[in-house]
């Protein structure tokens, strides 16, 4: 079976803000995929599947446990620039750093940020995948 990747699933979308998220995570990027349904468990102990919507569904996360000030103070400043990510409320583009794909992306949760000396870290960044950018 030939590779697959989350972004044969995806549609060609256009970002509302045209800027590229341009950080590497440390050590892993976690990509989950769900399709939009309910399982519905009844008293005898079967089950019922509803599909809601045939458009899959992908996050992805990022950790970045030790990593410089620069990388983290580009993550935050997507985070609450209204012109890049403003929030969870904007989406913007991404770069897959294995598979080579961009991606349109929102940020899923709220910026958490350490510090403990010098050195501060982001344990993890949450992005839900709202499409893809065509390959050229």
């Amino acid at each position: 079976m030939a590779d697959v990747e989350m972004y044969d699933y995806l549609d060609t979308v256009t970002p509302d803000n045209d800027v590229t998220l341009s950080v590497t995570p440390q050590e892993v990027v976690v990509e989950e995929g769900s399709m939009n349904q309910e399982i519905r468990l009844f008293d005898d102990g079967s089950e019922e599947v509803v599909t809601l919507s045939t458009k899959k569904v992908f996050y992805v996360t990022l950790t970045f446990p030790r990593k410089q000030s620069s990388d983290i103070g580009t993550i935050m400043d997507f985070y609450f620039d209204s012109n890049k990510g403003n929030g969870v409320a904007s989406s913007f583009k991404w770069q897959h750093p294995t598979d080579g794909h961009t991606y349109v992306v929102k940020f899923r949760d709220p910026f958490k940020r350490s510090v403990k000396r010098a050195m501060q870290s982001v344990t993890q960044v949450r992005l839900k995948v709202v499409g893809k950018i065509a390959d050229a």
